[in-house]
């Protein structure tokens, strides 16, 4: 017996996800702010799982608002630390809940 496949998502969903998960991380960001660090991690986990629920990716931007190990709102200086190394040419970013690095390569300008 065939495995069943779910049925294919509508546009409109999908359109309404991606619109939700940016509502979410905008949410998140002014949480942070206003030192509510618990509810911005909640959003971001809410927005990441939205993302999962309708086949939805997050842009690289979104993505990197997101600590990929436990689902942290990450704001530079709050709930992450952020450092530059030229060496290798990559940025460097610590989640201060979970402590596991993240580095995302760049181009340096001339």
């Amino acid at each position: 017996m065939g495995k069943r496949r779910p049925a294919k998502k509508p546009r409109w969903q999908k359109e309404i996800a991606k619109e939700r998960i940016e509502i979410l991380l905008a949410e998140a960001e002014k949480a942070v702010k206003e030192g509510k660090v618990n509810f911005a991690n909640r959003y971001a986990r809410l927005a990441k799982l939205i993302g999962m629920r309708y086949n939805v990716r997050l842009t690289k931007e979104q993505k990197r608002r997101i600590c990929k190990y436990c689902d942290a709102f990450l704001y530079p200086g709050i709930t992450c630390r952020v450092k530059f190394d030229p060496k290798s040419k990559r940025v460097k970013i610590r989640c201060s809940i979970c402590g596991k690095l993240m580095s995302i390569p760049y181009k340096p300008k001339k």
